[in-house]
């Protein structure tokens, strides 16, 4: 159950209750709670379409390139979900290295990988697919399975698996 400001909400449908009357910011609020809620530690992404549906909401707004990694257990529970590299309105340096690092550090057997387009566009670059590639190669030196690569662009996620580029 999460509440916020007198709206109590479960993740079972229709379990929605309000002691007040709830206005769109109300409700924009309540649904963050909930989908970070979600993808709190512990909970299994049970299909890499799930992760998807939950990026547009951290991604989409913001102003310049973001790498963000979903670090999963062996039963594809969620370990971590972090913003491992920040950069500029049309490019962010990723380094393999720092990856594999953390993958270690969470003791993660699989990844997902998302990074955001400020300009809205969902295409892989030549860039995005020599970089998925290097990093699935140097994770797999290590036993972890690169489960996919979305790129989030305004509402719409491309899936890099999907589109043969992982």
């Amino acid at each position: 159950m999460i509440s916020h400001k007198g709206f109590i909400a479960t993740e079972q449908v229709g379990q929605y209750i309000t002691n007040r009357p709830v206005n769109a910011e109300d409700i924009l609020a309540m649904a963050n709670k909930l989908i970070r809620h979600k993808f709190a530690r512990g909970h299994a992404i049970t299909n890499p379409q799930l992760a998807a549906s939950y990026l547009p909401l951290r991604l989409a707004q913001l102003e310049h390139e973001t790498f963000w990694t979903l670090f999963l257990d062996n039963q594809h529970k969620i370990l971590a979900f972090e913003e491992l590299f920040r950069g500029t309105i049309n490019e962010s340096s990723i380094y393999p290295r720092e990856v594999v690092k953390r993958t270690l550090q969470l003791n993660a057997s699989a990844v997902i990988f998302a990074h955001n387009h400020p300009s809205g566009a969902t295409v892989a670059s030549a860039a995005d697919i020599d970089i998925t590639h290097r990093l699935k190669a140097a994770l797999a030196l290590i036993d972890v399975t690169v489960l996919d690569h979305f790129i989030v662009g305004g509402d719409v996620v491309t899936s890099m698996a999907e589109q043969g580029d992982l």
